[in-house]
């Protein structure tokens, strides 16, 4: 399968369980997409800012360790990003506290988005900048797609300009078909919402598409949802149909739900 250019840009963590689980994880949006999609076999560059700490070294060292390019990884003065996760005894994660650290403030230089405009496509995860660089990129012809889903932040949460946009509806089948008629009525050409155990729906507002997932034994859903971007936008770049781009993304998420964290990696204490 021929490769692509593919770009992540936007945040990165550390995944920090608490007792008594008690271990960190690398993870973040954008560093799961761009990992995922290195894993794919896809030219995956990362766009994103770590600290000067053991954090942020841990972050370019996974990252360069699984096939992407790391070039314009910025280290910038302050903390690398964290994220508190308690584990309940049911086995639900409840994320109890988030600090952005060097990822609040972040944006791309001017001679890193001429390099980002050279993609073939560019995925935004959570980025503060009141979608500057998602608006500045599409007015380029630039392919264009974002989360929306983890930025919280009213001021972050625009659609214009996106190629695709994905949000996680979980299982309720009216948030999700709510959710994809909303993207679609912004004006997004491509909505794709994932239902959690229900699976995925896609449209352009001319077809309609759903998948179920694909069983597996469960280890841990960190980063899925992540993976299923990257699978779907490898199979959408490439040309594939909006079934097989569902098929593509949900064989994706299944994978990284048999594996700890958003890609296979050794967690560390905390």
């Amino acid at each position: 399968m021929k490769s692509y250019r593919f770009a992540a840009v936007g945040d990165n963590c550390i995944d920090r369980f608490q007792p008594p689980v008690s271990t960190s994880l690398v993870g973040g949006n954008a560093v799961n997409v761009a990992v995922q999609l290195a894993r794919r076999g896809q030219v995956s560059f990362y766009f994103g800012a770590i600290g000067p700490d053991r954090a942020g070294r841990w972050t370019r060292e996974l990252l360069a360790q699984n096939g992407v390019d790391v070039t314009y990884l910025r280290e910038r003065p302050g903390i690398t990003a964290y994220t508190d996760i308690e584990v309940l005894p049911s086995g639900e994660r409840v994320f109890a506290y988030e600090d952005f650290g060097v990822c609040a403030g972040y944006r791309p230089d001017e001679a890193e988005i001429a390099v980002l405009k050279t993609m073939d496509h560019v995925h935004i995860g959570w980025m503060d900048d009141g979608g500057d660089l998602r608006r500045t990129l599409a007015a380029a012809g630039v392919s264009v797609s974002q989360d929306i889903s983890v930025n919280a932040d009213p001021a972050n949460l625009g659609t214009n300009g996106l190629a695709i946009a994905f949000a996680s509806a979980g299982s309720d089948d009216g948030a999700a078909d709510a959710q994809l008629e909303c993207l679609l009525g912004d004006g997004v050409p491509l909505a794709v919402v994932t239902r959690g155990s229900k699976g995925s729906l896609v449209s352009d507002g001319t077809d309609r598409f759903e998948a179920g997932i694909k069983p597996v034994e469960v280890v841990d859903t960190t980063g899925a949802g992540d993976s299923f971007i990257a699978g779907f936008l490898a199979a959408r770049i490439a040309g594939r149909s909006l079934p097989e781009c569902l098929t593509a993304g949900r064989d994706q998420a299944a994978f990284t739900c048999t594996h700890v964290g958003g890609f296979p990696q050794e967690a560390r204490p905390l």
